[in-house]
């Protein structure tokens, strides 16, 4: 299990960050900058920037190269939020 947000999302070890918060239901993670819209794994290679999370306190990584390992802290990226 790793945590996302405060909840609990397991995973089975192989799995990316997004693999695993799609299997979970969580199909959006992060707002855009502008108008705040909501977007999850677009992509699902790396080439896009949709799937931003904070993986254990390091900003701006690609939820679907990152691999799901138990203990890590995932947070959501809000743009808004964040104030960038």
């Amino acid at each position: 299990m790793f945590t996302f947000d405060g909840r609990s999302i397991p995973h089975d070890g192989r799995q990316s960050v997004a693999a695993a918060l799609l299997a979970a239901g969580i199909r959006s993670w992060r707002g855009t900058r502008v108008e705040g819209r909501r977007r999850g794994v677009f992509c699902g290679i790396g080439v896009c920037f949709d799937c931003l999370v904070t993986v254990n306190g390091v900003p701006s990584q690609r939820a679907c190269l990152v691999v799901a390992r138990s203990g890590d802290v995932i947070e959501p990226q809000d743009e808004l939020r964040e104030g960038t």
